[in-house]
């Protein structure tokens, strides 16, 4: 998937800035940590029975505290079940997650 809207560094420079949630009365958000291996990989995730409402994020190495991790942040999601979309290499993670509205979900993929 292209994302010609985005310098070719923003994939490979690690990100220091915040990220602005937009979460509130029935939306929440989900941070996915993952292995270093998944940097600039998009990570897809739909509503429960609904394959084709799937969104993604890249997985972009960030720097939190002094501390390098890896995630995909989803600033805005319906409250309710989703499915997350992998392949082999994290056929052995968490593949739902509960989204709660005006609150952060975390799953970690590390």
């Amino acid at each position: 998937m292209s994302h010609s809207h985005h310098e070719a560094s923003y994939w490979t420079r690690t990100h220091t800035e915040s990220v602005v949630l937009d979460i509130g009365e029935d939306v929440g958000a989900l941070v996915l940590y993952t292995r270093p291996e998944l940097h600039g990989r998009e990570i897809e995730l739909s509503p429960l029975g609904n394959d084709a409402g799937r969104v993604h994020s890249a997985v972009l190495e960030r720097c939190v505290n002094g501390q390098t991790l890896f995630a995909a942040v989803y600033p805005e999601l319906r409250e309710g079940e989703y499915q997350v979309w992998g392949d082999a290499s994290v056929a052995d993670k968490v593949q739902r997650v509960t989204i709660r509205a005006a609150a952060v979900a975390e799953l970690d993929w590390s």
